[in-house]
């Protein structure tokens, strides 16, 4: 059987009255993540890292915020595409581990959820998905609130 390690990063400005999306559920709170989609930055990460993972490019070359197709798509889409164009290519994903960075709001009541929805829209296992929440200890653009990060390793293999 044959591995491959994917990684992925993605980054939004964080401003007032967009809805927060973060591992494809919505979060309530008073600013949300700018983007051309619904910009989850979690997904757009974990997308980054699948299609790295089997050598496929990246979430812009798939989904380019150029095509109006995309404009507030819901990021649970892209990563179900992103599913198909691996199990096209004969891969599997054996994991998945994930950090998102943000000051607020608080991410752990919801990793449970998110990891729910993200298993299902991936057609995995709960237990292959780990998903942590970190602050930036006010240090940066993350700790003054003004955007979210998200970090995300993929293992897939050949089937």
């Amino acid at each position: 059987m044959k591995f491959r390690i994917g990684f992925g990063y993605d980054v939004h400005q964080l401003v007032e009255g967009r809805e927060l999306w973060l591992g494809g559920i919505k979060i309530p709170h008073h600013t949300g993540c700018l983007g051309h989609s619904d910009a989850d930055v979690l997904i757009h990460a974990i997308c980054d890292a699948l299609l790295g993972a089997a050598n496929l490019r990246d979430i812009g070359y798939h989904f380019p915020n150029s095509n109006k197709k995309w404009e507030g798509a819901d990021s649970k889409m892209l990563l179900k595409e992103v599913c198909i164009l691996l199990r096209n290519h004969h891969y599997e994903i054996g994991n998945i581990d994930a950090s998102l960075a943000l000051e607020a709001p608080k991410i752990n009541p919801h990793i449970s959820q998110m990891i729910d929805v993200l298993a299902q829209t991936m057609g995995i296992e709960k237990d292959d998905i780990s998903i942590k929440a970190t602050t930036n200890e006010t240090l940066g653009y993350v700790g003054r609130k003004e955007g979210a990060n998200a970090y995300a390793v993929a293992l897939i293999y050949k089937k």
